[in-house]
């Protein structure tokens, strides 16, 4: 019972803290710095989307930029063609997650194991690479929508308010679209963690065999968060190409796919938190490496991933967590110690603190 209030005591605190920062920055910060906020905060709801299939789901995916770039890739096309986002954005959020659960059928339900799912998702994501790179000619486009190979599609019509195509969001709006869909992204997976359905697949991921004995079917449930996870990198991208007006094949590379695993390891793989705090972090290091053109930002991250995985396993969010317990619980152990000289677990049943 003191678990489960803690973790609502903590998603509260969080959410709190996510308010004032959605509801403070735009007041102290200018157009320029709210812009390079903004792109923190979509890569953030990348790395939850992540964070929520392999921490909670027990599901490595390394192909998570495919979902995001077809996200991104699907806006672009529709409100070329649309001229109004609203359902652009709908679809950028469809489309990926209807491509995840294809994708996810033909893995879980053909019962391939844990290394051909990487394989897998790692080869879908060059596919689709290499397939958008190499539709560079003005006969590769969709309705009005050049697709633009390599150079991408630039001028991408930014998101409006339902049905108002001349009210487009600014600065200050996309960065409050983007906050406010962070938090209602990590209080619904909260939500859904804590429920019937969340239980089960934490459970499944801790021993599948079991879930299956007491008659789950681990499959349904892989698959419904390997969908889920796909639809809300579908709406990162779809943020992506807002944010920059133009959207490229790059997103869908093998740089892109590594990051957002580094992001999870560095934040703490098995919250919700993590990826976020790693999303942040590693960004902002690698945007001051490539000012200073000192070093090279891959050989940065690669060294971060190893000294993560060999010195901080947990990552940096479970890290705290754990310092902050053993702080707690020496204080509550000197009372006891300054009032006997002897250590607390010197002492016999009698003597011990109640």
């Amino acid at each position: 019972m003191k678990g489960y209030i803690a973790s609502w005591v903590s998603a509260a605190v969080t959410s709190l803290v996510g308010l004032a920062l959605m509801f403070g920055l735009p007041s102290v910060l200018d157009d320029f710095m709210l812009i390079q906020v903004t792109i923190y905060v979509v890569m953030a709801i990348l790395g939850v989307s992540l964070g929520f299939i392999w921490g909670y789901g027990g599901i490595l995916c390394f192909g998570q930029a495919a979902f995001f770039g077809l996200g991104s890739y699907t806006y672009a096309i529709a409100v070329m063609n649309l001229g109004d986002s609203t359902v652009p954005f709908l679809l950028a959020i469809a489309v990926p997650a209807l491509f995840a659960a294809l994708l996810g059928y033909v893995i879980f339900y053909g019962r391939l194991s844990d290394v051909y799912m990487g394989v897998i998702t790692l080869t879908v994501t060059l596919i689709l690479f290499n397939l958008v790179n190499s539709t560079a000619g003005p006969e590769w486009k969709i309705g009005k929508a050049p697709l633009g190979g390599f150079n991408g599609i630039p001028s991408v019509p930014g998101i409006n308010l339902p049905w108002d195509t001349e009210d487009t969001l600014g600065p200050r709006g996309m960065y409050n679209l983007s906050f406010g869909l962070l938090l209602l992204v990590y209080l619904g997976l909260r939500a859904l963690l804590a429920s019937r359905v969340g239980r089960v697949i934490v459970a499944i991921k801790e021993n599948e065999q079991r879930a299956l004995l007491l008659g789950y079917d681990a499959r349904a449930y892989k698959l419904f968060t390997f969908t889920l996870g796909g639809a809300i990198a579908g709406m990162a991208g779809c943020l992506f190409a807002n944010w920059g007006s133009f959207t490229s094949p790059t997103i869908f590379g093998l740089a892109q796919s590594a990051q957002i695993i580094i992001w999870v390891i560095v934040g703490g793989l098995g919250t919700l938190l993590g990826p976020v705090v790693g999303c942040v972090a590693i960004q902002w290091l690698t945007t001051q490496i490539g000012t200073q053109q000192t070093f090279n930002a891959n050989l940065v991250l690669g060294a971060i991933l190893v000294v993560f995985v060999l010195l901080v396993p947990r990552g940096v969010v479970p890290g705290i967590g754990t310092l902050i317990e053993r702080l707690l619980a020496r204080r509550k152990a000197s009372p006891a110690l300054a009032s006997t000289g002897t250590p607390p677990a010197a002492l016999t049943a009698e003597e011990r603190p109640s």
